[in-house]
């Protein structure tokens, strides 16, 4: 099988002292590993720098596209009525207050059970129920009705009874949970952060308007879809949850007068890519709010993105199949290679890379 189609093509090591447990302080100190030479048969070493460099990266009338969802406190802690405890990371909201959930221990929660979870708050603590409805195959989770007054959304209260919840490979953190939220984070809905903007301050920002170099806006509630791992050998069969995104109209409106004006767009992170893309699958761009399933690997048709901002991506995850689309996977992978030859910090906390237009691969 060509190893662009196969799971196995899209491995690699990292020495597990690599993996970031903590962000940078301030954000913008972040290393920044940039790629600006296209493919050629003779190796181009990318560049070296620090993500504050990036006005000088870009050029004025690039137009950056950032993912302006926040996380929420998705991960809840509580107990049946038979008094076990249990873990509950809320996933999507299907209906009002009815949220599918992935659930520990998940065989011992069957329809009608009933969960309770009790408030932080140290002075008068509050109670919340949450009961079992059904199961989704898709996704081995429950869907959980909470028991909440109807004109009262579930993400008002969450903050008083859930967790920020960090990925599983952040095991060692001290990093507060604004920490895990861009500068610009607005829309509420997200369970894990988009974390290519985690290294804008307000600062730098600022910085790039200065200079000429635009910013827009789209929300992709960063949910399942991003982060299940990929399970087949022919990655082409994999099925990506669906993940709900909007791409505003006067988003649309300024991609198309940077197209028009010349300049580059630029996307800050593989969910504002899915989100791109997946609004322009019809054919040209146009505004869009529901759900994509978009999976984007080797061989992939550009419609809008031309540039690239992301972190250093697991392996075998559909995120590395994304960017190997870009620049092509054996590239990428040599790439990482350097990266972890010079000791870059990697996944959510980590380090970036930019991909930028004139660095993409010639074969696209």
């Amino acid at each position: 099988m060509d190893l662009d189609r196969s799971l196995s093509g899209y491995d690699y090591e990292l020495p597990p002292g690599l993996i970031a447990q903590n962000p940078a302080v301030p954000r913008d100190s972040s290393r920044l590993l940039v790629v600006n030479s296209p493919e050629t048969g003779t190796s181009v070493s990318p560049l070296h720098r620090i993500f504050r460099d990036l006005p000088e990266l870009l050029q004025p009338g690039d137009l950056l596209v950032m993912n302006n969802t926040k996380v929420i406190p998705a991960r809840l802690y509580g107990s049946k009525s038979t008094g076990a405890d249990v873990e509950v990371l809320l996933l999507e909201e299907r209906r009002h207050n009815c949220w599918l959930a992935l659930v520990k221990p998940g065989k011992r929660f069957k329809i009608g059970t009933e969960i309770i979870f009790t408030s932080s708050g140290q002075n008068s603590q509050k109670i919340l129920k949450a009961t079992v409805m059904e199961s989704d195959p898709e996704t081995g989770g429950r869907l959980l009705q909470f028991d909440l007054p109807e004109d009262v959304p579930l993400v008002q209260v969450l903050a008083e009874f859930g967790q920020i919840p960090l990925p599983p490979y952040i095991t060692a953190s001290s990093a507060a949970d604004e920490q895990y939220q861009t500068v610009y984070a607005q829309e509420q809905g997200a369970i894990a952060a988009p974390t290519a903007g985690l290294h804008f301050t307000p600062e730098l920002l600022e910085k790039l308007r200065h200079c000429g170099i635009n910013q827009a806006f789209i929300t992709l509630h960063v949910g399942v879809g991003t982060f299940r791992p990929v399970e087949v050998e022919d990655v082409t069969t994999h099925a990506m949850h669906e993940e709900w995104i909007e791409v505003p109209s006067d988003t649309v409106e300024q991609i198309r007068a940077t197209q028009v004006a010349g300049g580059r767009i630029i996307a800050v992170g593989t969910t504002v890519v899915r989100a791109l893309e997946g609004a322009a699958q019809l054919g040209n761009l146009q505004p869009f709010v529901g759900k994509t399933n978009l999976f984007i690997y080797p061989g992939y048709k550009w419609r809008v993105v031309e540039g690239l901002i992301t972190n250093f991506h697991l392996p075998r995850s559909s995120l590395l199949m994304l960017v190997s689309a870009l620049i092509g996977r054996i590239r990428l992978l040599d790439i990482y290679q350097e990266a972890i030859a010079s000791k870059y910090r990697f996944y959510s906390f980590g380090d970036a890379m930019v991909i930028l237009p004139e660095g993409k691969s010639i074969k696209l």
